[in-house]
């Protein structure tokens, strides 16, 4: 027996297999003094079947806690992740490697859990029971999604215009007005521009440009500053910009001669239109040193003072072009024809007519003229008012197709108008016959005048027949 037990001591160790000096190391094991005890039985042949069954029994225990430390000491060890699968399954990975997405403890203590209990690391959820306050998004940040932080709202941010291009901007805005006349629609565009401290100068560049015009221009100006009144501009700014006006006189007289007295008109008519304060006037008693300011406040005191009982002066700018209406305009060419045939002044009727600024209703002149003819009981007043159209016909005032027309109309109207003047129809081809000599009407206008021949027959007894 003693030469196996020295056999067993040379023996080459076989994998899984645990020897005599190796169990030596369990030394502090409770059961040591029993494996002893076994041993020397063992030794003397005294083994009985059930102590040899409980001796190999402790050995593999005693191997398996020995190969579950060295696997918890040793750094390669195989972890598990989260799918179940091993982590380090690559047999050519280094030994010793240290995996980095390893949340367990390395230190051979503890049961496997994640360090600090979760909280601890990068991109990990923290601790549990943690509360995290609201993070505003940062717009620096790479990852940053505009789209995602729900509504946006933009706003368009219009600069304010500057002083030198506030002129450039404002003044086709007010000539395209004085085309259209609608005061809403300027409204709207002065509106889409950033006015900023320059909004009254609106004031000032609109009657600027309506005293280089028409009077037609100064009364949309007039309602202009009366539509703005209240909606965009106040009294105190309306106030500054006609005192600017004031002061800027003597430079407006070089262009327009007339500009104080027009000035006094437009500072009336805002007053009566409440566009101006009631003692706008009144700041200026013994204070003006201009000439020119003066006659401009006197001429506004003036009208003040006839139509005080007026609550608008609307007819301080004699409401011109086609703005008027039809009936009045027929009255202003009767007066012009007459005041005509008392002056004979042809130069006084054109530039009666150009200040009606109704160049498309001229066809109601001609008219008034054929129909005045008609009605007259010499010749001297056929031959005036035939010079007057030869006039208006040379200098452009009067075109062909306004010609055509007004006397189209007294042919259309001839048969009522001869009720009233029996002799109408040889009297018209008369001045027909006498304009187209004088070249005022064409050949075929002068052909479509109607005559009321007298048919004359052979005999009472031919049988009707017309005598050639």
């Amino acid at each position: 027996m003693a030469t196996q037990v020295d056999a067993w001591s040379v023996a080459p160790q076989a994998d899984g297999v645990v020897t005599f000096e190796d169990n030596k190391d369990g030394a502090n094991h409770p059961y040591s003094d029993d494996e002893d005890a076994l041993l020397d039985a063992e030794a003397n042949g005294n083994w009985t079947p059930q102590e040899k069954a409980l001796h190999e029994a402790r050995i593999k225990a005693k191997a398996k806690r020995r190969l579950r430390r060295s696997s918890s000491r040793n750094s390669t060890s195989e972890s598990l992740s989260e799918s179940g699968e091993a982590a380090g399954g690559d047999p050519s990975a280094l030994k010793g490697k240290v995996h980095n997405n390893d949340r367990k403890s390395r230190t051979g203590k503890g049961r496997g859990l994640p360090k600090k209990g979760g909280a601890g690391g990068k991109g990990v959820w923290g601790a549990a029971g943690m509360v995290y306050e609201v993070e505003e998004p940062d717009m620096q940040d790479p990852n940053y999604d505009e789209s995602a932080q729900g509504d946006t709202v933009y706003e368009t941010v219009v600069p304010e215009v500057e002083e030198k291009e506030l002129e450039k901007m404002v003044n086709p805005i007010v000539q395209e007005y004085f085309e259209h006349g609608d005061t809403k629609e300027v409204e709207m565009l002065l509106k889409e521009l950033n006015l900023g401290q320059h909004k009254y100068e609106v004031t000032s560049l609109a009657v600027s440009l309506s005293l280089e015009g028409k009077a037609s221009h100064r009364e949309l100006t007039s309602r202009l500053l009366s539509d703005l009144s209240g909606k965009m501009l106040s009294q105190s700014e309306m106030a500054h910009a006609f005192d600017k006006m004031l002061k800027e006189l003597p430079d407006l007289i070089l262009d327009t001669p007339e500009a104080p007295q027009m000035l006094g008109q437009f500072i009336a008519r805002a007053i009566a239109d409440h566009v101006l304060p009631m003692t706008f006037l009144d700041c200026y008693k013994g204070k003006v040193d201009c000439d020119h300011a003066r006659v401009a406040l006197d001429r506004a005191a003036v009208l003040l003072t006839m139509k005080r009982e007026m609550v608008r002066l609307d007819n301080v700018w004699g409401v011109g072009g086609g703005l008027r209406p039809v009936k009045h305009l027929i009255k202003e060419m009767n007066l012009l024809l007459k005041e005509y045939l008392i002056s004979g002044d042809i130069s006084e009727a054109e530039h009666c007519l150009r200040d009606l600024e109704v160049p498309h209703f001229h066809h109601e002149l001609v008219y008034e003229v054929v129909v005045m003819v008609l009605e007259s009981k010499g010749d001297t007043a056929t031959h005036m008012l035939m010079k007057l159209l030869q006039s208006l016909w040379k200098t452009g005032l009067i075109t062909v197709d306004q010609m055509n027309r007004g006397f189209q109309r007294v042919y259309d109207e001839l048969p009522e108008i001869s009720l009233d003047v029996p002799h109408a129809h040889s009297i018209m081809e008369t001045f027909v016959d006498l304009c187209f000599k004088e070249s005022v009407i064409t050949k075929q206008l002068r052909d479509a005048c109607p005559s009321r021949g007298r048919k004359r027959f052979v005999s009472e007894g031919d049988g009707g027949l017309i005598k050639n």
